[in-house]
């Protein structure tokens, strides 16, 4: 048995993709789960700040043999584990071929160790975002009701229907202002892709499916600012339940 791994990604930052992450794997472990986020935000890393924890050691000291990957994965609140990732370090900006093996060799350490694998990665579309996305079975798009985050949105799924031949792509509406709000913009999303996807031999069978939203909630705000996991703090609130039923999606 191995970990079913998932990328969370998204086209644009600022739209909340390591907040789900985060509070994503806190629901799947509430489950009986055995979760590892891995930070592959390389560079530009924030998931420590997220879950307010104090690495000793990061990915760069595993990749630089530093350390051992058990001595680097630390527990983390919420009940699963984290591998941080290193902040500032211009070295991994670009995808070399030490970077490359690197997380290649780790996340084939790491799947048999856990039930899920999600690998909290950067924004956009460099060569270092896609290649941490082509390492894992599914992929999961964060985006905001906001229209550029919907336009990178579409870029950033058209790349990985077209140029890694993804057959599903999952979408999650992050601060949904009112109920089925996700729906509509992935129908929107799906047409637009449909026109130039689906045109491509094989592209009929690309689907993009709504996976959850989240609603747009006060307490989100809190919880970020007491850098706290929002299904810690406050589990019974709007956003919460779009998180737990996102879960229970995957798990589905």
């Amino acid at each position: 048995m191995t970990a079913r791994t998932l990328a969370v990604t998204s086209g644009k930052g600022g739209v909340g993709k390591t907040f789900i992450t985060a509070n994503l794997a806190c629901a799947l472990a509430a489950r009986g789960q055995k979760v590892l986020v891995l930070d592959a935000d390389l560079g530009l890393a924030n998931l420590d700040v997220v879950l307010n924890l104090h690495p000793k050691l990061t990915l760069h000291d595993v990749f630089t043999e530093k350390c051992t990957l058990e001595q680097a994965i630390v527990p983390a609140p919420g009940g699963f584990f984290v591998l941080l990732a290193g902040s500032g370090m211009v070295e991994y900006s670009r995808l070399t071929p030490e970077v490359r093996e690197n997380l290649l060799r780790i996340i084939e350490q790491v799947k048999p160790r856990y039930d899920w694998v999600l690998i909290d990665t950067g924004a956009g579309i460099s060569d270092v975002v896609l290649y941490s996305v082509s390492l894992a079975q599914d992929v999961l798009v964060v985006a905001t009701p906001e229209p550029t985050s919907l336009t990178d949105a579409y870029a950033t799924i058209k790349v990985l229907a077209m140029q890694q031949e993804r057959r599903q792509v999952g979408l999650v509406l992050n601060q949904a202002s009112r109920t089925g709000e996700g729906r509509g913009i992935c129908t929107q999303l799906g047409n637009v892709l449909a026109r130039f996807v689906s045109a491509r031999p094989g592209g009929q069978n690309f689907r993009l499916e709504l996976w959850g939203e989240v609603a747009a909630d006060a307490t989100v705000r809190q919880a970020v600012l007491k850098r706290q996991l929002l299904m810690e703090q406050f589990p019974g609130c709007e956003a919460a339940q779009g998180l737990k039923a996102l879960a229970g999606k995957l798990l589905a």
